[in-house]
């Protein structure tokens, strides 16, 4: 079987040390009661070889590049059903994946933050990502307030997930390797529904306040509210970078109030 050709405008890197692809594997729990396993951009399987055999859970795979898929379903015949020749930024989740499932892949760095807004949009179904990143990603993904990574991305994963960065993995690994350090981190949804304040001004005030991350809040978010009845509220003399979860949340709250 003639190999994969790495092709820069997907952004392919394709990881080659097995060791570390079946340590990535073995970082799903499946202890939110999943059944269903979908792998991004598997490329030539070396995350699927580990993945496939797992009885816990039934694995698919969903890949954008058409060499890829053709290779995958020669290598793997018996699952071809549940290979997946498609864009997974436009797949409707339900159509495949009747009920909660996880996502786990190498993925393609110059969609990664496109890729994790698509499980943020999911989150009632996507119940745990384990994932590669560019590792400047994956320490946004998990940097806390007051650190210059922290920013709309760390907050909207960390309202609805409990966010672990798991191992660090080098250039080497990779054929062809990325001129970045990689980052594996692991997203367990943590159990809250919905979050307790209107949660579509919970995002407009999270981007407002980052999109503008010099200013105190009460400057970057004065579009968003009555300036006059929110008086000398503490967290608006703040900048973004400051909040926590909970802030923002009480924040949004304290914003509806005065509108």
């Amino acid at each position: 079987m003639s190999l994969v050709r790495a092709k820069k405008h997907l952004g392919q890197h394709f990881l080659t040390d097995k060791n570390i692809a079946s340590r990535i594997v073995n970082s799903l729990r499946a202890a939110s009661g999943y059944t269903q396993v979908l792998e991004v951009g598997p490329g030539m399987g070396i995350l699927s070889d580990f993945l496939l055999q797992k009885t816990e859970y039934e694995t698919w795979l969903i890949d954008i590049d058409t060499e890829s898929y053709e290779f995958l379903l020669k290598k793997y015949p018996d699952a071809a059903p549940r290979i997946l020749n498609a864009d997974f930024l436009e797949m409707d989740f339900s159509t495949v994946f009747p009920d909660k499932m996880a996502i786990i892949g190498n993925f393609p760095y110059n969609i990664s933050s496109q890729i994790l807004f698509k499980v943020l949009d999911n989150r009632q179904k996507v119940t745990e990502v384990v994932g590669m990143f560019q590792k400047e990603v994956a320490e946004r993904c998990t940097a806390k307030p007051g650190s210059k990574e922290y920013g709309i991305l760390s907050v909207f994963l960390q309202a609805y997930y409990q966010v672990e960065y798991l191992f660090t993995v080098k250039a080497g690994a990779f054929n062809p390797p990325p001129k970045v350090l990689s980052g594996v981190i692991r997203l367990t949804r943590n159990g809250i529904a919905t979050l307790d304040c209107d949660e579509k001004l919970f995002w407009q005030v999270v981007k407002a306040g980052f999109n503008q991350r010099r200013k105190t809040l009460r400057n970057a978010l004065s579009a968003l509210m009555n300036k006059e009845k929110m008086g000398d509220e503490p967290l608006l003399e703040l900048r973004a970078e400051r909040l926590s979860v909970a802030d923002f949340v009480q924040l949004t709250n304290k914003i509806s109030e005065s509108r």
